[in-house]
């Protein structure tokens, strides 16, 4: 059999600054009870203002190397899943590319938003697999307080910084990457946007004034659209594979919102709750394509995953873009 992909490392930052709930009661009109009611978040993490998202992402990938036991110049490609780059170019892999001094590798961002994780686990498996590159450096890193309206009590809630990094190779004990399932609707784009700085809508005065370079987020409607996409990408990955839903030891959805991991979670009848990992959403908030990289890690970090159990990654972001993975703890 053809050997499968694997997450042999994994890394993460978060920066050091804490924004608490009770923080954010002198800043907009909400409650700590408010935001833990109907978000399940306690506190988000944000960068300095002079800490970029290439410079989250640098930690976190030099983590993910340091684990791996590999040296900058032996990784062939550099993947960035971020939505909020430090220059529409260069790329964000390119400036973590020279910080790393990772000189034999090529360098490419990916926009998928909250899932930019799982669509760039997708490319690295594929490219590892079919043997093209040998390792692959992904990196999900994102400064979204960048782009949130702290003014905007409906969305300054629930957002923080923070990165993740993963090594994927075919060498190695680690996470065997055994499939992914990705999906996507365009036609929903508009429930989570930022509407000005791209080409259609340029940055000008009138922009600046009218906030447009704020995510702005229909929270009802993509509810909705969340809980039901990343069941299906789930149950996708377990029907390609010919697995039962008890099969899963772990389940690890997009920290975006408790209710909906929690809603997620039910869908999976046999699985306990405590085996739906959701104490990130707590922490450190929404974190966008950094999410499942950053929990991956953590709970990685914390040796509670046992040999040949799996763990369903899934998550959710706008674009409309959703995903699932089905990973495989191997000692070997």
């Amino acid at each position: 059999m053809p050997k499968k992909a694997k997450i042999i490392a994994t890394g993460s930052y978060l920066p050091k600054k804490v924004l608490t709930n009770a923080d954010l009661e002198k800043m907009v009109q909400t409650s700590d009870e408010w935001i833990v009611t109907r978000t399940g978040i306690r506190e988000r993490r944000l960068a300095a203002a002079d800490e970029y998202t290439s410079e989250m992402g640098f930690k976190a990938a030099e983590k993910a190397l340091d684990a791996a036991g590999l040296k900058p110049e032996e990784i062939d490609l550099i993947l960035v899943a971020t939505l909020t780059p430090d220059y529409i170019f260069p790329s964000t892999a390119c400036l973590i590319q020279d910080k790393l001094k990772a000189k034999n590798a090529a360098a490419l961002d990916i926009q998928a938003a909250c899932s930019g994780y799982l669509y760039g686990l997708l490319l690295a498996k594929s490219l590892v697999e079919n043997g093209s590159l040998r390792r692959v450096l992904l990196i999900a890193s994102e400064k979204l307080s960048s782009i949130v309206n702290y003014q905007d009590r409906s969305t300054c809630v629930l957002f923080g910084d923070g990165a993740a990094a993963a090594v994927i190779a075919l060498q190695g004990p680690g996470f065997e990457i055994e499939a992914v399932c990705l999906g996507s609707d365009g036609s929903c784009g508009e429930l989570l946007k930022l509407p000005a700085g791209g080409s259609r809508c340029p940055a000008s005065l009138e922009t600046v004034k009218n906030q447009q370079h704020y995510l702005q987020m229909a929270g009802g409607e993509l509810f909705k659209h969340a809980v039901r996409r990343m069941e299906t990408a789930s149950k996708a990955c377990l029907k390609i594979l010919k697995m039962q839903e008890k099969e899963v030891d772990w389940l690890i959805p997009h920290q975006a919102n408790l209710r909906i991991i929690e809603a997620v979670g039910k869908r999976f009848e046999h699985l306990p709750q405590e085996r739906v990992y959701k104490e990130g959403v707590a922490k450190y908030g929404n974190t966008s394509a950094c999410s499942v990289g950053i929990a991956l890690d953590e709970l990685s970090c914390q040796g509670k995953i046992q040999n040949q159990e799996h763990l369903l990654l899934t998550a959710f972001g706008a674009g409309l873009t959703w995903g699932a993975a089905l990973l495989t703890k191997k000692s070997k």
